[in-house]
């Protein structure tokens, strides 16, 4: 039968992470697993660490999001962050036909989350406080970014 379906408490911790197109994270929030990913939007776009540049008329930034985020408090942080929001359908509403060219973004951040949960300390909390957790999650993309980075250096002798 399974555990009562009003208590919510559920254990654990969720990573909220915002990634560039190639899967590199720019800004990451944790939270405890019980908590609705769409509250921790705001916060999520809030961590970027990066300055990035504005958008313009010609070249408008995108946020891709799945489902859960498909309601008006999501459309209206996309909006406030200037994002042009490409949120997936909720499973009551049927999803509009899609361009054969224009592929779905949304797995590139579970990519990224799988590569953060192959450092030990973030697949397994071992801390107790939530800041000592939240520094390993973003010294882990900070590995990430420094493997990616030495990656393309590699590449551009290769071709040289």
């Amino acid at each position: 039968m399974g555990p009562n379906p009003t208590d919510r408490a559920k254990p654990g911790t969720k990573q909220s992470v915002v990634v560039d197109r190639d899967g590199g994270p720019l800004g990451v929030v944790i939270a405890a697993a019980n908590v609705n990913d769409h509250l921790l939007l705001k916060d999520t776009l809030d961590a970027i660490v990066v300055d990035r540049p504005g958008p313009t008329a010609d070249r408008p930034q995108h946020l891709c999001l799945d489902a859960w985020y498909d309601n008006a408090a999501s459309r209206e942080v996309a909006a406030k962050y200037q994002y042009v929001p490409h949120i997936r359908p909720s499973r009551e509403s049927v999803p509009p036909p899609r361009h054969r060219a224009a592929k779905p973004r949304r797995w590139v951040v579970e990519r990224t989350l799988a590569w953060l949960s192959k450092c030990r300390a973030v697949l397994i909390r071992y801390d107790v406080h939530g800041h000592n957790y939240l520094g390993l999650i973003q010294l882990a993309c900070a590995m990430l970014w420094y493997r990616r980075l030495h990656r393309l250096k590699s590449r551009k002798r290769v071709l040289r």
